[in-house]
């Protein structure tokens, strides 16, 4: 839920002083020293802090000085200056939104700044009067082709080790995580305000619509990429894991240095944001499909394929990503809708949505793919499209999902229509799928991740139909 925040006080510079410093750290990079360079920006970034942070009336920082802050986090190779620019600019971000709800009396109310800084410039209207009309200094903000190049980057130097390469992985990694939280900043207000009022421009406008419109957007490469990025993590834990148990070659001086330690932390941070990244687009399409069957979207809009048909057809199309891709994406209720997706292509897709139309009643439920598996003849017929061991690792991530709902006190609606059924029905359904599959196939092998779903699954029918004999 967003934060409800009063109007925050209008965007003047904290100190002209300030601003000047910005401005000769800005203009004088490569003729000081590296040493009066460094120093000139950490006393920056404090005296920035002490103005508009710590201050007693602290003031928010002008467009200049979030600029200056932004563009000593891209510049930088220290550590220290990397670590105190970011951590510098989120705590910004929380004091001084760009967009945050009010309450108007009648209900919330979206108020969104718009002259204030944001690291994107994703059209030619960005505000520059601030900085007099010179969009030299707009170059170290992100559009959406950087956007995309910036998590391309990141796969390509994930492997690397030498020292500055790291020192660039981190960064980017950092970069990563402010502009997630940059996008989710203005996103999860606009959400709110959209529940209530169900105004899609609300979205349109949002820095997350006009980065993913953009023509400069490869959508099909950054998803690729993004999930590049997630696997790296999964076959880097799996390699830690053997590492550990074999012992380590790697000296202790290497495995205590702090780029390694930060390296660590800020990676799995950064794939938190990845899919944070893929929450929101989802959530984007899913409005967005909402307002194109109420006629509100228009071409300005945009064209663009859902998130994920875009996930669906990478997975299909590399096996061996998918078990990976389950076991990172913990997002309970889009993961049971990627494996839904996934077996609606191999099993008949629900009707197609036409505008102004609602086929929601259509849409493949977890109940009615397990009678699918309910006899051997149609459980036959969908292995043969997707192989017992697709089959298997779906259905068991399934069967996860639905725990995790059933334990849930929030209860989510959405994720529990998606099951459409109990959990004795569910894991009675489950066990009997598992029972056809092996009458398919008696050498099957099942892998211990699947057991373990199936024995739960066993065991949970007991229980609940020997609840369900003694009520």
């Amino acid at each position: 839920m967003a934060t409800l925040r009063p109007p925050p006080p209008a965007a003047a510079a904290a100190d002209g002083g300030i601003e000047e410093n910005a401005m000769a750290i800005l203009d004088t990079a490569g003729i000081k020293d590296a040493r009066d360079l460094h120093d000139d920006r950490a006393a920056f970034l404090e005296t920035v802090r002490s103005a508009c942070l710590s201050a007693d009336n602290p003031s928010p920082p002008s467009w200049r000085m979030y600029n200056a802050v932004f563009q000593i986090l891209q510049d930088s190779s220290s550590l220290e200056l990397i670590m105190a620019s970011f951590h510098l600019l989120m705590e910004l971000g929380k004091q001084y939104p760009r967009a945050y709800l009010t309450d108007s009396g009648s209900g919330l109310a979206l108020v969104v700044v718009k002259e204030s800084w944001s690291p994107f410039h994703l059209r030619s209207g960005v505000a520059c009067g601030e900085i007099g009309g010179n969009t030299r200094h707009l170059n170290h903000l992100f559009d959406s082709s950087r956007f995309s190049s910036l998590i391309e980057d990141m796969v390509g130097t994930a492997n690397h080790t030498d020292a500055y390469n790291g020192i660039e992985h981190i960064k980017n990694m950092l970069l990563l995580q402010y502009l997630v939280s940059t996008l989710e900043a203005d996103f999860v207000p606009r959400h709110v305000a959209y529940k209530e009022s169900l105004d899609w421009v609300i979205f349109r406008e949002s820095l997350l619509q006009m980065l993913l419109v953009s023509r400069r957007l490869a959508f099909k490469s950054l998803v690729k990429n993004c999930i590049s990025l997630l696997l790296n993590q999964h076959y880097q834990e799996v390699e830690d894991g053997i590492s550990s148990k074999e012992g380590s070659t790697k000296s202790a001086p290497d495995l205590d240095s702090s780029l390694a330690v930060v390296s660590f932390e800020f990676e799995r941070k950064a794939l938190a944001s990845v899919q944070k990244l893929f929450i929101m687009v989802m959530n984007l399409d899913l409005i967005r499909k909402e307002a194109d069957t109420m006629g509100l979207t228009s071409r300005a809009d945009g064209c663009r394929n859902p998130i994920l048909d875009a996930v669906l057809d990478e997975l299909t199309y590399n096996i061996s990503y998918l078990s990976p891709f389950l076991l990172n994406f913990v997002e309970w209720k889009w993961k049971l809708e990627i494996i839904l997706q996934y077996f609606s292509k191999y099993c008949g897709k629900p009707a197609v949505r036409t505008r102004r139309s609602d086929n929601s009643q259509h849409d493949l439920t977890l109940e009615n793919v397990l009678s699918l598996f309910s006899t051997v003849a149609t459980a036959k017929a969908i292995v043969k499209k997707m192989s017992s061991e697709v089959v298997q690792l779906l259905l068991a991530n399934a069967y996860q999902v639905c725990l995790y709902v059933e334990g849930d006190s929030s209860k989510d609606s959405d994720a529990t229509k998606k099951i459409g059924a109990t959990l004795l029905q569910i894991s009675d359904g489950f066990v009997s799928a598992f029972q056809n599959l092996r009458k398919i196939n008696p050498d099957i092998q099942i892998l211990p991740f699947e057991k373990e779903a199936l024995f739960t699954a066993a065991t949970m029918t007991r229980i609940l139909k020997n609840k369900q004999t003694y009520e």
